[in-house]
């Protein structure tokens, strides 16, 4: 909804400026998922190169993945998330490696 104010000046008037407050993007996290062939050191290089997390947070990402199933890789916009989604697996195929990745809405 656009709310628009209107100032009367003398028989004249004077438009200001519109105060439509825009909401922020949706935001969806970003998941790789456990399998029983990817070698743990290609997921720390995934971790690194495609998410920016230092050795020491992909380690313990890739140990959360490895443990419980999945990990959290991070939280981005849609179209951010969906393209790191496609680096990744594209980049494992590259590697011939089943590494999965995946991502849902952050409610």
């Amino acid at each position: 909804m656009v709310i628009r104010k209107t100032i009367h000046r003398e028989g004249d008037a004077l438009l200001l400026p519109d105060k439509s407050k825009t909401a922020p993007p949706p935001m969806f996290k970003v998941f790789l998922l456990n399998d029983d062939y990817t070698p743990m050191d290609f997921v720390i290089v995934v971790l690194e190169k495609f998410f920016g997390l230092g050795r020491e947070q992909a380690t313990r990402v890739m140990l959360k993945v490895h443990r419980e199933g999945k990990g959290l890789c991070g939280v981005y916009p849609k179209d951010v998330a969906a393209t790191k989604v496609e680096q990744v697996g594209d980049f494992a195929r590259q590697h011939q490696h089943p590494l999965a990745c995946m991502m849902e809405e952050n409610t």
